[in-house]
């Protein structure tokens, strides 16, 4: 009777590492697709910012000069008024 006990806890102990190296391949697959989409993503982010460096802010410009004419012809008025 021990050499069937010995058999049967051999044949469950076969089945959970069959099982464990199933889930460790899983856990490979996942942390394989999760590297690729950091790498993606890094890129991406590397790229914009390389973009929005290089990219000239024509907003500010016109801003700029926008005020400085809003500026100069509010000064006019007041100066036209106390004359």
């Amino acid at each position: 009777m021990n050499k069937f006990e010995e058999i049967i806890s051999a044949s469950k102990l076969a089945d959970m590492l069959k099982k464990n190296e199933e889930a460790e391949k899983k856990k490979n697959t996942v942390m394989w697709v999760l590297a690729i989409v950091g790498a993606v993503a890094a890129i991406a982010g590397i790229a914009y910012a390389v973009y929005r460096f290089f990219t000239p802010d024509y907003l500010e410009d016109f801003e700029d000069d926008f005020e400085d004419d809003f500026d100069d012809d509010f000064f006019d008025d007041e100066e036209t008024i106390a004359e």
